[in-house]
């Protein structure tokens, strides 16, 4: 019998916490929508469960005899805004067919973006929110994280939260690590000057099986690793790589008039735009995360980040990425 379940399988987040789970001998069984996500939960070495996150009623049987389950998927979307609604319906769907499954245990993928802490603010999990979100991708985490609790309490099932801030790594090629391959190749010429936390791939991933062993049911935990400037993250990218490259920085109002630029001229067209007037907010607030809570209750350890750093150049280049 499995004892654990897990949504998100075949992507990011989600394929590296189910790789680990599989390595330590866990059985899994995976939730995949398409025949392609089936193929990628089978290789990794689960069981899948076709079904649509939004209708439980097909896959729910998939949870029998799990005792735990990780609920990964949703979608990470700064500049669609009709994608997102699925985190919240879909979290409230899994957390319902959860409870009637007799599940112990929810851990729930949420984001360093749901805290929504005022602008200079260094964030915990206990900063109040700003009463104003950033991007409808914030939101939609917010909102879904407090809906998880709420409905998962009402129904007798404990469920954690884990927050993770960027989660970067061997793998990642999308998103925030443009930045870093930009810089490798020789593309980044400019960038905004702001903050980005980060977080190394296998510390999300051991956050979620600690969370599962030792989290305590109704807490949020913020997994972040490093908040550098963009500046201080490129420096250091530089001296593991053994370059040397002038990047020169603009003020986020620049960047900020641009992607609202792009972002009108894109929606007259009818198509998401690349930049967008929420992107340059959530860029431009430049976060800044405290992740000391994860270290002291659950026994997490950061990877030091010249360490992963020098790991992930080395998968771009292994990988013929940069």
């Amino acid at each position: 019998m499995p004892d654990a379940f897990l949504t998100g399988g075949s992507g990011w987040v989600g394929g590296a916490v189910l790789r680990r789970l599989v390595a330590e001998g866990r059985h899994v069984r995976a939730l995949a929508r398409s025949d392609h996500a089936a193929d990628v939960v089978r290789a990794i070495g689960a069981e899948p469960v076709r079904g649509d996150l939004l209708q439980p009623g097909d896959w729910e049987r998939g949870l029998d005899g799990c005792d735990t389950l990780f609920h990964v998927a949703g979608e990470v979307a700064m500049c669609d805004r009709h994608r997102l609604e699925v985190n919240v319906t879909g979290t409230r769907a899994v957390v319902a067919a959860a409870g009637r499954a007799g599940v112990r245990r929810i851990v729930f993928t949420s984001s360093a973006a749901a805290i929504g802490e005022r602008r200079g603010v260094v964030a915990s999990e206990a900063t109040p929110h700003s009463g104003h979100d950033l991007s409808g991708y914030a939101r939609s985490k917010r909102l879904a994280e407090e809906t998880a609790f709420r409905d998962a309490a009402a129904l007798g099932v404990d469920l954690v939260s884990i927050n993770p801030s960027s989660v970067q790594g061997p793998g990642r090629t999308h998103g925030s690590a443009r930045i870093f391959i930009g810089f490798l190749d020789g593309r980044l010429r400019w960038a905004v000057q702001t903050r980005m936390p980060l977080v190394f791939v296998d510390d999300a991933v051991a956050a979620h099986l600690l969370a599962e062993a030792r989290g305590r049911a109704g807490e949020r935990y913020l997994i972040n690793g490093w908040s550098p400037t963009v500046a201080e993250a490129v420096a250091l990218l530089g001296r593991v790589a053994g370059l040397d490259r002038r990047v020169r920085y603009l003020p986020s109002w620049m960047f900020t008039a641009a992607a609202a630029a792009v972002e009108v001229a894109w929606r007259v067209v009818g198509k998401e735009p690349p930049l967008c007037r929420a992107m340059a907010r959530e860029v431009s607030h430049g976060h800044h995360f405290d992740g000391s809570k994860a270290e002291r209750e659950l026994g997490l350890r950061y990877t030091p980040p010249e360490e992963w750093l020098a790991r992930t150049v080395a998968w771009y280049r292994e990988q013929g990425v940069v």
